[in-house]
């Protein structure tokens, strides 16, 4: 039985190596003596061993993290961005044959196109338009990385880091903006209570009653309140005016 022993490993190494089974999101990228044959999977697959090779590439949706970058934007501020990478592989054969690492190239390449991207706009443009700026690098990303065949499905910047005493600098402006804003709101309020005081005094001076009936409400109200005893009588000029010169 011992002296079988080696063509039985060396049976289970050549099945080993003859028969795959790839998932349904993965494909295999086969070689014959260094010459590609061709793109199979998934399921089982078949390879010649010793003269066949596969490189197994996985289709499914990547996730990658696009490392901090200083960037110094168009107005000369330094501030440091990260974003995230969504894509998949399209094209197994060029994942592999026209790139030596298609994970590793398209990390740097984010990097770099992150930060020529970026660098264009001034930081308000940056804060304002950041879909448009995401948009901008799916598109870059997604020509630059067309012939390895990797399809970039999104780019999102993730987060804007700002130097301390810039963000001192937006909170005093922001801060500024607000009282700017209560204070056109109190103007508006003025203005308007002001119009409508002189629409209801044009009404109380073509209406003479209006006005005595106008004092008694006031008096009313004043008088009304919990622990007063005075009260207040209006009286008319015109009234006044008559007892003064029947006096004289």
């Amino acid at each position: 039985m011992s002296a079988f022993l080696p063509f039985i490993i060396l049976l289970f190494v050549l099945l080993f190596n003859t028969f795959k089974i790839l998932r349904e999101y993965e494909r295999a990228v086969v070689f014959r003596l260094g010459r590609f044959t061709g793109v199979r999977g998934p399921g089982l697959i078949i390879l010649i061993p010793g003269l066949e090779k596969m490189f197994r590439i996985d289709l499914r949706t990547v996730t990658m993290d696009v490392p901090s970058q200083d960037i110094i934007t168009r107005d000369n501020v330094t501030i440091k961005v990260n974003g995230v990478l969504y894509f998949r592989v399209n094209n197994p054969e060029k994942a592999v044959i026209a790139v030596e690492d298609f994970l590793n190239a398209t990390s740097q390449i984010a990097q770099t196109t992150l930060r020529s991207v970026i660098g264009q706009f001034e930081l308000d443009d940056i804060l304002a338009n950041r879909d448009m700026i995401n948009t901008k690098l799916q598109a870059i990303l997604d020509e630059q990385t067309e012939p390895w065949g990797v399809k970039i499905s999104a780019v999102e910047v993730k987060a804007i880091d700002l130097p301390i005493e810039m963000q001192r600098a937006m909170a005093k402006q922001a801060q500024a903006e607000r009282d700017k804003r209560a204070k056109i709101i109190s103007a508006e309020g003025e203005l308007m209570a002001s119009e409508k005081l002189s629409e209801a005094a044009a009404v109380l001076g073509r209406e003479q009653n209006g006005i005595i009936l106008r004092y008694l409400e006031t008096m009313k109200e004043i008088s009304s309140g919990e622990g007063r005893s005075t009260t207040f009588f209006p009286v008319p000029i015109d009234f006044l005016n008559n007892i003064i010169s029947k006096k004289s």
